[in-house]
């Protein structure tokens, strides 16, 4: 039986390897998220129903997840932390979509997962300088006393590197096992864990987002 996730579609671009299929379903995702947020801002009421009423359930609840995470100052890194949520929460469920390796996760790629997560961690710092000053970006890395620099280095590395693999593990293993599933019970037992990696793909979304709202706590 040959599995189709975890391999992709491969060309080279100026002596690099480019994922097609992965920089096909990121810009779907995002599009996705377009015309969802579009969709739920367009007519907007004081009574919301339909799509306004899921998104806002939605935003809502991570509102008050940021709020506790960040503290006081949590709206001023919301957006960002909302569209990281809303891309992840769709790249995730493309890949369950009944196509022949089409529309595979982008998450299921680690250059993907790795973007994501160097980009929040770029976020958190560029938050932290804005906010604190370059001066006190350089001094918190000594903290609490200098030779402390070098713990406090390998965690600023290692945060990045946790929140990829975590994300890219996940959503590969469960895409993995659910053509397993496929091959093997086609129709019943994969209906059955669908429904479990629709689950998977929302907490996955929702912790990757909330552990990179408690690291911009410091920073704003």
């Amino acid at each position: 039986m040959h599995l189709h996730t975890g391999t992709h579609v491969v060309s080279m671009l100026f002596g690099m390897s480019v994922n097609w299929d992965t920089i096909f379903t990121t810009w779907l995702s995002a599009l996705i998220v377009f015309l969802i947020v579009f969709a739920a801002t367009r007519g907007r009421a004081m009574v919301p129903s339909g799509v306004q009423n899921v998104v806002e359930m939605v935003f809502e609840f991570l509102f008050g997840q940021f709020r506790a995470n960040v503290g006081k100052n949590y709206r001023k890194v919301s957006t960002v932390l909302l569209t990281l949520f809303m891309f992840i929460l769709t790249a995730n469920q493309i890949g369950l979509l009944p196509t022949e390796h089409l529309t595979a996760s982008p998450t299921n790629d680690l250059n993907t997962t790795l973007g994501l997560a160097i980009a929040s961690s770029l976020l958190i710092h560029f938050y932290y300088i804005k906010n604190k000053g370059f001066g006190h970006w350089i001094k918190h890395f000594f903290q609490p006393i200098a030779p402390f620099v070098f713990l406090n280095l390998i965690e600023e590395i290692s945060k990045p590197i946790t929140l990829a693999m975590r994300l890219f593990g996940n959503i590969l293993a469960g895409e993995i096992l659910l053509e397993v599933l496929n091959n093997l019970a086609p129709w019943l037992v994969p209906i059955v864990w669908i429904a479990f990696s629709l689950f998977v793909g929302v907490i996955q979304a929702y912790i990757f987002t909330t552990l990179v709202s408690v690291y911009m706590k410091e920073s704003v």
